[in-house]
């Protein structure tokens, strides 16, 4: 009874022909004809707009702007009762020595 149980199995097997290979799937990013494309088109799009943004910039920067007059020497604003260990002035206040 094994016996027949085997050689029908090994019948099946050997008579069935080999299975079928998987379909390939195909995704949407698959279609290598535009990646070339796409990739120029968005170097280009970023180098416009570091130009762009450089430009800008520049206009920017060259445009005259304010200068506010330095505040008057109030007595009270810079009472020393004893020295920085640092100094005379403050630490981060432009050295007068």
């Amino acid at each position: 009874m094994a016996m027949s149980m085997v050689r029908s199995g090994l019948r099946t097997a050997l008579r069935s022909r080999p299975p079928a290979a998987a379909p390939k799937r195909n995704f949407s990013s698959a279609a290598g004809h535009d990646d070339a494309r796409e990739t120029v088109k968005w170097e280009r799009i970023t180098y416009l707009g570091i130009a762009t943004c450089t430009v800008l910039a520049v206009v920017n920067l060259s445009k005259p702007h304010p200068h506010h007059d330095p505040p008057p020497p109030y007595e009270y604003l810079h009472i020393r009762n004893k020295e920085f260990p640092w100094g005379p002035d403050g630490l981060f206040e432009p050295k007068h020595h």
